[in-house]
């Protein structure tokens, strides 16, 4: 089955995101806060992390950028959520190494659609 881990203090976006992707068929793990959710990308080696840019304590950005510079983690696409989607802030994130990402307020079948785009992109090439 595959895994996306979201990692959102937000518990109305959380329920949401969860609702969404459930009805998908994927397994969604959560974390609340940067850390439980770096500590989950380590154990469990998920498919995706939907990372909220606005997170307290360490924000979304800081984290990614721990998750693609550790050799365990690098491989796992991260799509950010955020409601800053101004001018500028997608370079801002694609240069904390996200792959991707959502703008918020999350319209769902948007937001569906990248998700399955970036798990595509993430599978292996076959070997052939």
């Amino acid at each position: 089955m595959t895994r996306v881990l979201t990692i959102e203090d937000s518990a109305a976006n959380m329920k949401l995101v969860v609702v969404l992707l459930e009805s998908q068929g994927y397994e969604v793990l959560q974390a609340t806060d940067a850390e439980e959710g770096i500590r989950l990308a380590r154990e469990q080696h998920p498919d995706l992390i939907l990372m909220d840019v606005q997170l307290p304590g360490m924000d979304g950005l800081t984290a990614t950028r721990l998750l693609k510079g550790d050799i365990a983690t690098r491989d796992i696409r991260i799509v950010a959520l955020t409601a800053f989607a101004m001018r500028g802030d997608h370079e801002r994130i694609s240069a904390a190494g996200c792959d991707g990402y959502i703008a918020k307020p999350i319209r769902y079948k948007e937001f569906l659609k990248v998700v399955a785009a970036e798990l595509e992109m993430g599978k292996p090439m076959p070997r052939g």
